[in-house]
């Protein structure tokens, strides 16, 4: 089954509240129907992500840096070290440009790191392009290939 043709699941992990808000308006203004649960934190992330079987992880993380409890850089530490996520796409959406955060995300393994654009057209273009690239482009191994529940 090609990526394509598959609904891909997607958690969002961001503490802010109308970030949230606006990330769900910006996938249903694309018209994406994929299915999208939220987190709060990198905590909540870990624990949603331990709680599911197998068949129900995600296929895509869009993963806030700075966020309370456990931040962005500490879920993906623990996502990539755990055999059964690690091949999660993970990208990162977050306020910051600074090189450091770059730097280290891309050295954690994150799959791609985009700063939160400013405007909601911008958000919204940001989002069209990602589910181009990661639901109908990208080609992920066998084991990494995952239907929404």
């Amino acid at each position: 089954m090609s990526r394509a043709s598959q609904t891909i699941r997607i958690v969002v992990a961001d503490d802010d509240a109308d970030d949230r808000l606006l990330i769900r308006e910006a996938f249903e203004e694309c018209r994406i129907g994929n299915p999208i649960d939220f987190v709060e934190d990198g905590e909540a992330l870990m624990d949603y992500l331990r709680a599911l079987p197998d068949d129900a992880l995600p296929g895509m993380i869009l993963l806030d840096l700075n966020m309370p409890r456990k931040d962005g850089r500490s879920a993906l530490r623990e996502i990539r070290a755990d055999a059964r996520l690690r091949c999660i796409p993970v990208i990162v959406l977050t306020t910051s440009k600074s090189d450091e955060d770059i730097a280290k995300t891309y050295s954690l393994g994150v799959s791609s790191f985009i700063a939160k654009p400013v405007s909601f057209d911008g958000l919204i273009e940001v989002i069209r392009a990602l589910a181009q690239f990661w639901f109908e482009i990208v080609l992920l191994p066998p084991e990494c290939r995952r239907q929404a529940g």
